[in-house]
């Protein structure tokens, strides 16, 4: 098999996409034990667990100390609580203080946390997507919750691009097909391309990531290709950092130039 040889391409048609899984939530403590944990209506829009704050803690002492925080332009959150909880947590300022100039991204106990408010000041803004939300349907973790209630919880979050406050995309008898779901990621990374932020931080799912990856990579070296499709996101994995390249034929492709760090 002949291996694709090294190729130019211009700065400005390259983003920077670092793809974070959300920490441990509390569907996925029984759901590694039971399979059949995850149809319980007990875990309707899990919230992250003592060790998933941990892991958030983890990941954002990295990628202060690593310089990343001071790059990101934007960071995008599936708008559900444990991924909302680990974008701020990770991407967030430090602690908030009331004042009148600046909205908090989280307000104290939200999703009864026990966890402090958290600040937008410093902080890159935040936008919440319902085109990187997990596999819609059936399992009432991933049913999201009405937006007005993440904007009392996350009041510096942007909801303006989702259209419903109720949650009409999940069905309780019906699961989005994994066909489906690649689609939907295609489109969500087509729609990153509209943006005009050179490097996005992207905190979503293992369903999601594994089945919008699994698209990518057919230009790529076997062994990058491989790289890309063939992860499992462990929670509150910071995945392999690629820059994300549309070619002159429109095409949507990856430059192999990734490094990858996890707490």
């Amino acid at each position: 098999m002949d291996c694709p040889g090294p190729s130019l391409f211009p700065l400005h048609r390259c983003k920077t996409l670092h793809l974070v899984r959300h920490g441990q939530g509390m569907h996925n403590v029984e759901g590694d034990k039971n399979c059949k944990s995850y149809f319980s209506p007990e875990y309707f829009d899990a919230q992250l667990t003592q060790l998933g704050w941990q892991q958030v803690d983890d990941l954002r002492k990295h990628v202060r100390t690593c310089g990343l925080l001071k790059r990101i332009e934007l960071v995008i959150a599936s708008p559900l609580l444990r991924t909302l909880q680990t974008a701020v947590g990770v991407f967030g300022g430090d602690g908030y203080a009331d004042r009148t100039d600046s909205l908090p991204l989280m307000v104290a106990n939200a999703g009864n946390s026990s966890r402090p408010a958290i600040s937008s000041l410093n902080s890159p803004p935040f936008i919440a997507v319902e085109l990187c939300r997990e596999h819609f349907g059936v399992l009432p973790c991933d049913k999201r919750r009405n937006i007005s209630e993440y904007q009392l919880l996350f009041p510096a979050i942007d909801f303006s691009l989702i259209e419903t406050d109720e949650d009409i995309l999940w069905k309780a008898n019906v699961r989005e097909t994994t066909e489906e779901l690649t689609a939907r990621g295609l489109k969500f990374m087509n729609w990153l391309w509209t943006r005009k932020e050179k490097e996005i931080a992207i905190v979503t799912h293992s369903g999601f990531l594994f089945h919008t990856l699994s698209a990518f990579g057919d230009d790529c070296h076997p062994l990058v290709k491989k790289e890309i499709c063939g992860r499992n996101f462990t929670n509150s994995e910071f995945f392999l950092q690629y820059d994300w390249i549309r070619s002159c034929n429109n095409k949507l492709s990856w430059k192999d130039s990734s490094r990858a760090g996890s707490s």
